[in-house]
């Protein structure tokens, strides 16, 4: 509830800004109350103290409060009608009005307050909206900024939080919310949630919801992205540094063109390390993982296909074509994609790119593994905001844990958004080759482009949507 503190004079009440405070006023009579006739505008009679009568040019009579506001302009409140309200009863709801200003509390503010708690505009997803509509408003933001910022409260915390009513809120309901999207390893998503919930209490206070902030101990809140004990993942903003590496790196050709594939494709160790010339099809950009493969004899797990023992896709962005181009003119004479040096017949080592990774001076243990890849892409997907989690999920090749959903979902191929998600995701790599830029950045990059007419006709399809 906002509150504001008022002085002496003007917790006296004036019945108008230029009345004189001095000047004693008649308490109105019942009597008084029922002569009163209509005229040709509507007058008020006073009572003292900001309480009037306003009789209408209809002969309606209607109660009503005036007095000054925090902001210093003057409140007005309607109490209620004559004679279905008595002046009894008028004034003792006056004197309840006269307490709140005593205590601080603007009656506007709080009967304001109590009609959103009675309804859905106080829970704290409708707040919300209301707050970001407002800093539309203001033009501050730009245009994909604006989506953007709904699009990830609508994705990260209105599930959690959105139902409950916005002065039941927590510090430890806001934490959780900053944890489960921490435990994405999405940094620069819980570090914009945590400013917005600064800025969305602010509002809602603003309003006289609360009094007090649930969001102001986040300010002070570690918020320390946790490593994966299995498969650590390079921090994006650390990918300059990789590419740079492996430039340096005198590994094999091949060896080299096998750790930037897996980069770029992000599948499982073993559905590169075993693939087969034959799953591929270049010209039309596509990579069909078996559920299956062909044993080789001496070759443990060579028979395995895609992790989910069903066929599954991976669109094939220019950047992966080219380099399995590079690599057919050493391999494609063979089966196999990646045979052994010295036996065509067979494939390379297990630890293969992350004998690369090690050379190259990263701990694979710590640091980044090849599986790591798959989470590096994974999280700067969903810190784009440009694509669905169901898509993701589908290019992960992941199993969907909820079954009825899984019912729903299973026939879903996204193939057209996952064949963007794929070009976005190389194209992103190819932007931090130098310097570092955010899924985040670089998503509104491609937006700002568009707006000058330079379309990347593989995004025409998202720009759209998102239009």
């Amino acid at each position: 509830m906002r509150t504001f503190r008022s002085s002496i004079h003007s917790v006296s009440l004036s019945t108008s800004s230029g009345s004189n405070m001095s000047k004693q006023v008649k308490p109105l009579s019942a009597a008084e109350c029922n002569r009163a006739m209509p005229r040709d505008k509507d007058y008020p009679l006073t009572d003292g103290q900001g309480l009037l009568l306003l009789i209408r040019t209809t002969g309606k009579k209607t109660w009503q409060f005036k007095y000054k506001r925090y902001t210093g302009k003057d409140g007005r409140m309607t109490l209620g009608d004559y004679p279905i309200l008595s002046l009894k009863d008028a004034r003792q709801k006056h004197r309840t009005l006269l307490t709140q200003l005593a205590n601080g509390i603007d009656p506007i503010d709080q009967k304001n307050a109590e009609h959103a708690q009675q309804s859905s505009e106080f829970h704290f997803e409708n707040v919300a909206r209301a707050w970001h509509a407002a800093y539309v408003k203001t033009g501050k933001w730009h245009e994909h900024t604006a989506h953007y910022t709904l699009k990830a409260l609508e994705r990260y915390v209105f599930p959690s939080i959105g139902a409950k009513p916005i002065d039941t809120i927590k510090p430890r309901d806001l934490n959780l919310v900053l944890s489960k999207i921490e435990d994405q390893g999405l940094a620069e998503i819980v570090k914009k949630t945590r400013q917005r919930f600064v800025s969305i209490f602010a509002y809602a206070i603003s309003k006289g919801y609360i009094e007090l902030s649930p969001a102001y101990s986040l300010k002070d809140a570690i918020i320390a992205t946790r490593k994966t004990r299995h498969h650590p993942k390079l921090p994006l903003e650390r990918l300059p540094e990789l590419f740079q590496r492996l430039r340096q790196d005198r590994a094999l050709p091949v060896t080299k063109l096998c750790l930037e594939l897996s980069l770029h494709t992000f599948v499982r160790s073993s559905e590169m390390r075993f693939a087969r010339w034959s799953e591929f099809d270049l010209d039309k950009a596509v990579w069909t993982l078996p559920a299956s493969r062909e044993k080789v004899d001496g070759y443990r797990f060579s028979d395995r296909g895609a992790k989910m023992k069903s066929p599954h896709m991976i669109p094939l962005s220019p950047q992966a074509v080219r380099i399995l181009r590079e690599i057919h003119a050493y391999s494609g004479m063979t089966q196999n994609v990646f045979p052994k040096h010295g036996d065509p017949h067979g494939f390379i080592a297990d630890g293969t790119v992350n004998n690369s990774l090690q050379r190259m001076g990263y701990n694979t243990l710590t640091e980044v593994c090849g599986h790591g890849f798959r989470g590096m892409a994974c999280g700067a997907l969903i810190e784009s905001t440009l694509f669905s989690e169901d898509a993701v999920e589908k290019q992960m090749s992941h199993q969907e844990r909820n079954s009825v959903r899984q019912a729903y979902v299973h026939h879903a191929k996204f193939l057209d958004e996952r064949k963007m998600m794929l070009h976005w995701w190389s194209d992103y790599l190819d932007a931090n080759q130098e310097q570092y830029i955010s899924p985040y950045d670089f998503s509104a990059q491609i937006f700002e482009r568009a707006k000058t007419g330079l379309i990347d006709m593989k995004y025409a399809m998202l720009l759209k949507k998102y239009a």
